[in-house]
């Protein structure tokens, strides 16, 4: 094996004629080290790591595409975890591979790092693991199927968790290129406690392979699910824009209201980068800003988000200066205030992404940054110069964003006192625990006065706080953070927690290490729960994201029959507890405030005996999404949530 791979060479780069050859395939270790250590390849051995398979398998694919060889793209969910992906790009060479002395398939498909990303003219620039992705999929496959079609012929190999079963043999004749991919995740790997292997999610498949679609605009992607023996069941999908990213703004600002007309779009190349960004504001106070580099999402961002920030700054600015919206003796637009409102795709395809970690969270590419600022600057700055009714509403829409951030900035001074963050003017209706230690100490949020007092008869004092919050609080979708603090239930929450809020938060002050949200079981419990939740992602997201939310699970049903007694939480439970006492006698509840101390305590207090539901967020931004929808000014899009989810709903209150 060579020490290292051979350089990218500076023509004919993956373009279309670009060679793809056996010795386009570069070997640079074997595959023992991925089924040992599983998380440092696909993050986790849980259910995002299971996902983690197809989008290795899909991202070869979409590398065909942007390399200009695949139009289509098909992904099939079958039976018993079993997934199939297939493509029409070139095909995975199968003559025999000069280093390895076997057939390039095989080699790409058992040996890490081995693929046409490390050299040769296979690729320009690629999406996937680098040709480490296949691999790693076969690796945690207890079974695997690659089949190619190139230059008229079928051929195919198997393999057991990562080891071929037979040789790559020519199985027949094809009309035309491709490569397909069937492979069965390795209960070994991903089983969890209960001994199986989680479900694919549908959605997750359907969000992620769209927003493959627009960022490769001209491909189309479909998916099917057939899962189901009944082929009525089976439910499929296809994906194809021309717009970009522009289609993707788009859609993510669905149900907002545009600032202005039209959709700000660039696409071009500095540094052998080529960059395409797409923004649009709208009359919100959230950002929505979602960063690629070769089709991957950076979550995290990295250097082409830092890029952006800084030139959208820097132009605004100069525009507001130069035609007189900001005075002289006015301060300057920070970064904050331009991005309120801004929905922003920065999508950017390079030949050699530095990422940090195996996910691939953030860029660290320096001449990333130099590109997109460069291409965004000059883009921008003439959109602003040839829109000026567009430029004017972005202008009004941000210089408003300042005003209100000064505004927000002395509210929050005034309330949030040192004294109060110290913990000297704790609100009167908490009753605090007496741990002063957050690692054991929890706080419920309960719903009412009258819940309230029953929840502070079954508390554990030593530990468990009460907060009742009387009605429903402010909607902070709607509300910007001045007036949110003027809300006395906000504050008082802000305040029992101790840890401050917006850019004042400071997790290591936060009180209580569990914070409990606990309402009734009904239409308005859930409503009062939704806008807890809205305020706690919106201000608290480190809270969500360390794992400190849950939500309380009281349960439906008390069901007796004699001294028997059994608690029950589904109306599947109730059925089968009815099957199993005969007869018995059925208590609804219908809210916390109609269990006594003790049963509320022994239900969905105690430690011991209760249910808690720990609120993670598996997609910020898909959840950002969500909350807008249910929460936001437009009626239309949260009609159109109801009445494509009303079937789901099985028993409902009215």
């Amino acid at each position: 094996m060579p020490k290292k791979a051979k350089k990218i060479a500076p023509k004919n780069e993956g373009g279309k004629g670009g060679s793809y050859t056996a010795k386009d395939i570069f070997v640079l270790e074997g595959l023992e080290p991925v089924r040992k250590r599983p998380g440092m390849y696909i993050g986790s051995t849980g259910v995002d790591g299971l996902h983690h398979l197809i989008w290795e398998v899909v991202d070869n694919s979409i590398d065909e595409a942007m390399a200009g060889h695949a139009k289509n793209i098909f992904v099939i969910l079958l039976p018993n975890h079993r997934v199939r992906v297939t493509d029409d790009g070139r095909g995975i060479p199968v003559e025999v591979h000069k280093q390895t002395k076997k057939s390039a398939l095989e080699t790409v498909m058992t040996m890490l790092h081995a693929g046409g990303k490390f050299g040769g003219d296979g690729y320009k620039v690629s999406g996937g693991l680098h040709g480490v992705g296949v691999s790693v999929v076969n690796a945690l496959s207890s079974w695997m199927r690659a089949e190619v079609c190139r230059e008229g012929e079928h051929w195919a190999q198997e393999y057991q968790r990562g080891k071929p079963k037979t040789k790559v043999q020519k199985v027949g004749k094809c009309a035309k290129n491709g490569t397909a991919m069937t492979f069965d995740p390795d209960p070994e790997i991903f089983a969890q406690k209960d001994g199986k292997i989680p479900e694919f999610d549908w959605k997750k498949i359907l969000e992620r392979l769209r927003q493959q679609a627009y960022l490769t605009k001209g491909i189309k992607i479909s998916i099917s699910d057939e899962r189901e023996k009944d082929e009525t069941e089976h439910e499929s999908y296809s994906f194809y824009f021309e717009g970009g990213v522009a289609s993707y703004v788009k859609y993510l600002n669905e149900g907002f209201t545009p600032k202005h007309d039209a959709i700000f779009y660039t696409q071009k190349e500095s540094e052998e980068i080529l960059v395409e960004i797409a923004l649009q504001y709208v009359d919100d106070l959230q950002t929505r800003e979602l960063a690629f580099a070769n089709n991957i999402l950076n979550p995290e961002g990295g250097q082409h988000s830092t890029g952006f920030r800084t030139a959208l700054t820097r132009s605004l600015n100069s525009y507001a200066r130069k035609n007189n919206y900001l005075k002289e003796s006015e301060e300057n637009l920070t970064g904050e205030d331009v991005r309120e409102g801004l929905t922003s795709i920065i999508s950017i395809k390079l030949k050699n992404p530095q990422f940090e970690g195996q996910t691939k969270a953030k860029l660290g590419n320096p001449e990333a940054r130099t590109a997109v600022e460069d291409v965004f600057a000059k883009s921008f700055d003439a959109f602003l110069e040839e829109r000026p009714q567009d430029a004017r509403a972005i202008l009004e829409k941000v210089i408003l964003a300042l005003k209100a951030r000064k505004a927000a900035k002395a509210a929050k001074d005034t309330i949030l006192r040192k004294g109060a963050l110290d913990g000297l003017a704790l609100p009167g209706k908490l009753a605090d625990c007496q741990s002063k230690n957050p690692a054991e100490s929890e706080i419920f949020i309960v719903e009412g006065d009258s819940a309230g007092g029953s929840a502070k008869q079954a508390r554990d004092r030593r530990f468990q706080a009460i907060l009742p919050l009387r009605g429903k609080i402010l909607n902070v979708e709607k509300a910007r953070l001045d007036r949110m603090l003027t809300s006395d239930q906000i504050k008082t929450l802000v305040i029992a927690l101790g840890a401050a809020i917006a850019e004042s938060f400071d997790l290591s002050k936060l009180r209580y290490h569990r914070v409990v949200i606990m309402t009734d079981a009904d239409v308005d419990g859930a409503h009062i729960r939704t806008l807890l939740l809205t305020l706690f992602y919106r201000y608290y997201l480190p809270l969500i994201q360390k794992g400190y939310i849950y939500i309380a699970q009281p349960p439906l049903y008390k069901i007796q029959k004699g001294k028997e007694i059994k608690y029950v939480y589904s109306e599947e439970e109730k059925n089968k507890a009815v099957k199993h006492f005969d007869n018995p006698n059925i208590q609804r509840y219908k809210g916390l405030g109609e269990m006594n101390a003790d049963e509320l305590g022994e239900t969905t207090m105690d430690p011991a005996k209760r249910v808690l539901r720990q609120v993670t967020i598996d997609d910020a931004k898909s959840a950002d999404h969500i909350f807008d929808v249910l929460m936001g000014d437009d009626v239309a899009p949260r009609k159109l949530f109801i009445q494509t989810h009303a079937k789901a709903v099985k028993n409902l209150d009215i």
